[in-house]
């Protein structure tokens, strides 16, 4: 049985042949179909010119007429409709100065690999391959159609996609593709910085995330992009809570660590958490001992710098940062009293940042004592609100005589501190509290 998606992108095929049109899926939902797996969307290729499309179809978008594109919505469902066509030269290494529309065959060989350069036609369940896309998936191989620096001049935004596909894919990369990622690896800077996330943001979100960094490495690219992780090799650490090796060694352990399904904060937190190290590395030889004090507040600067360099949003940002900020915090929550250790832990990316701490403890020593005290401490506080509402407020504080200022805060924080503590349950006791403690003449 047929995906709605599917059902929906093989009637809009089959009306555009109808119309006398050729008309195919085209690219990557031709490579999962064959794989087995069910495409995320299709997009169909044919030889309509964006105008013609338009006039088949009710409801469409003209989404890149330059490049004959046309969205078609039909059943609550978006298609890419796009024309075959033929790229002229490529002069800012991401996009063609013109276009002309082509056939299926010269329009394949414009394409960035071969396996996803296929075409199939749903109607007569035909299998269309003009650069032997087929051959290479069943070989799990990922190779550049055509000569490989030229691919990568044209959009130098596939050197990483051929990163994120041989990761998600599990494919090998081809050796002269390879050679051309990094022959061209320094030219990444070409492509825009929210291009460049987005394929980041894609490697590391994926459950393969561990083969797409150490592709990125390997391949030259992640120390054009990232530079802060490239500066973690060599680093090194104090072997007695560090016996696994230097800060990168350590950095890639926990990022394997992690389980296949994280959010974008805590990956990236784990990546960056220690990029603080290498500028504040200090190593006293009387006492023959390595620091890197205050590591954590620089980890978080620089995170911030480098994460606004390449467009995050401002909430990924804040979230990540808060979490290189505090990630040495956890050290001290067993000697912390209730109220400040209740407070740290209603914090709203706490979940994210207790992950964080699990794969660093069992990235190093391995000792999980402060971990497994939160995880303790979290279900002997979870029959009630971490916060509970506050006892008093500001307006109890007017009315018994105090003027609005910087101390109303010192004193309902001080009451909540009892709150979370147990020493006070309801409003009566605490307003008798600061008239006998705070009011006492």
């Amino acid at each position: 049985m047929q995906a709605p998606l599917e059902t929906t992108a093989r009637s809009i095929v089959e009306r555009l042949q109808q119309a006398g049109f050729t008309a195919l899926y085209a690219g990557g939902c031709v490579r999962d179909r064959l794989r087995g797996v069910p495409p995320h969307d299709f997009d169909v290729a044919t030889n309509a010119q964006p105008e013609q499309v338009q006039a088949l179809f009710r409801h469409t978008v003209a989404v890149g007429a330059h490049f004959g594109v046309v969205c078609v919505l039909e059943d609550g469902q978006q298609i890419e409709v796009a024309a075959f066509r033929d790229d002229g030269i490529y002069l800012d290494g991401r996009r063609p100065e013109s276009v002309a529309f082509s056939t299926p065959e010269r329009d394949s060989q414009r394409r960035d690999f071969t396996v996803n350069g296929l075409f199939y036609d749903p109607i007569k369940e035909e299998l269309i391959d003009y650069v032997g896309g087929q051959r290479d998936l069943e070989a799990k191989i990922l190779r550049a159609i055509g000569n490989p620096s030229e691919r990568f001049g044209e959009d130098r935004l596939r050197m990483l996609r051929a990163v994120r596909f041989a990761a998600l894919l599990g494919f090998e990369i081809e050796c002269e593709t390879w050679r051309a990622v990094i022959e061209h690896a320094g030219k990444i800077h070409e492509v825009s910085a929210e291009r460049i996330r987005e394929e980041l943001v894609k490697i590391f979100l994926s459950p393969q995330r561990l083969r797409g960094f150490d592709l990125l490495n390997e391949s030259g690219l992640l120390r054009e992009i990232l530079p802060e992780l490239e500066a973690l090799k060599g680093c090194e650490q104090p072997p007695q809570f560090h016996p696994e090796g230097d800060v990168f060694v350590h950095t890639r352990l926990m990022l394997s660590l992690l389980p296949e399904q994280v959010s974008l904060p805590l990956v990236l937190s784990v990546l960056f958490h220690d990029i603080g190290k290498p500028p504040t590395f200090t190593y006293d030889p009387a006492e023959g001992r390595i620091r890197f004090s205050g590591h954590d507040k620089v980890g978080a600067d620089m995170t911030e710098r480098l994460m606004t360099r390449l467009h995050f949003s401002r909430r990924e940002i804040d979230a990540t940062v808060e979490a290189v900020a505090c990630h040495m915090v956890f050290k001290d929550v067993q000697s912390m009293r209730v109220a400040k250790l209740k407070r740290f832990m209603a914090r709203p990316h706490f979940g994210d940042e207790m992950e964080l701490h699990r794969v660093d403890c069992a990235g190093s020593k391995g000792d999980l004592s402060n971990y497994d005290f939160l995880k303790a401490k979290q279900a002997e506080f979870a029959s009630e609100p971490l916060i509970p509402p506050p006892l008093v407020s500001g307006s109890d504080l007017i009315a018994l005589g105090l003027r609005p200022g910087p101390r109303f805060k010192e004193i309902l924080e001080a009451v909540q501190s009892r709150q979370l503590e147990g020493a006070l349950h309801e409003r009566e006791e605490a307003l008798k509290w600061i008239k006998s403690e705070i009011l006492k003449p």
